[in-house]
């Protein structure tokens, strides 16, 4: 969050920052935070120890020149060219060695020593004719320096030149700007909701393969196929009236059955009757 808002309000990034630090206040990336964004707020003595708090932690001292621009914003020129000239220093790429000399050479401004100033800018990553990411900035304090100490017409010279620097190197006004194309996306959204459409809508026709997935809007209805469901399981299943099986057919069996022993039992006590009543006539008879 910290880093998001250090270029529109430093002063809310560094509150962050801060926040950060009584969790993490022993790990070095999070004390640069804090020093950074106290620099950008213009919080001079709090950005001076959190970078002597870094230096400390990583041992590093790529944040030298911010030290002496602190110093420098603290009204300590004096301190800010101890730091230029301090054997740290010669552990700075040149990129900050850059830096650490527009420093150095504000410093000997705010103490009127202008032929001064022009002297600590005379390093050699001050080429006219080569650009690097740091010569525009370069540039722009040798010429200031120059003008401050009276030297007009060569200060006119290098602010010519920091456009030829700028533009070779494609920043400043000829940076090309940030384009965002949402035509793109809206393209695709649109299409990716078209073929979601067309494979939702499946007429009635359509055969549909048995290792196809029928969604609840192919075809037919999820009602319709519960309906088809319950119709083929009512086919399958055999009426109460049904020849062969069914309760109402077992005590229909039993009661044919009961019906049968008795006739078949009368039939056999009708035939005793008749020869009970034979054997009698034989009988008489004789």
């Amino acid at each position: 969050m910290a880093g998001r808002l250090i270029d529109f309000n430093p002063e809310l990034a560094y509150q962050h920052a801060l926040a950060a630090s009584r969790r993490g206040g022993r790990i070095g990336a999070v004390r640069e935070a804090v020093g950074m964004t106290a620099y950008e707020a213009g919080r001079y003595d709090d950005a001076l120890r959190e970078f002597r708090t870094f230096r400390r932690i990583t041992g590093s001292s790529i944040h030298l020149p911010h030290m002496a621009d602190c110093e420098r914003g603290l009204g300590r020129p004096e301190k800010a060219l101890e730091l230029a000239t301090s054997e740290e220093r010669n552990m700075l790429d040149a990129a900050g060695k850059v830096e650490l000399a527009i420093v150095a050479s504000g410093a000997r401004g705010d103490l009127g020593d202008y032929a001064g100033a022009v002297a600590e800018l005379e390093i050699p990553q001050l080429d006219i004719n080569r650009a690097f990411s740091f010569s525009p900035r370069l540039f722009e304090a040798y010429a200031d320096a120059l003008a401050a100490a009276g030297r007009a017409d060569e200060a006119a010279k290098w602010y010519r030149q920091i456009g030829v620097a700028e533009s070779a190197l494609g920043v400043g006004e000829f940076a090309e700007p940030d384009i965002m194309d949402f035509a793109e996306d809206d393209e695709s959204d649109g299409y990716g909701a078209e073929e979601a459409s067309d494979r939702d809508e499946v007429s009635p026709g359509d055969e549909v393969s048995p290792g196809d997935e029928v969604l609840p809007g192919d075809g037919a209805s999820v009602d319709d196929e519960a309906s088809a469901g319950e119709d083929a399981s009512a086919e399958d299943e055999p009426s109460a009236g049904s020849e062969g099986e069914g309760p109402a057919y077992e005590e229909a069996g039993l009661a044919e059955d009961e019906i049968g022993v008795t006739e078949r039992e009368s039939s056999s006590e009708a035939g005793i009757e008749d020869a009970g009543a034979e054997d009698g006539e034989r009988d008489a008879d004789a």
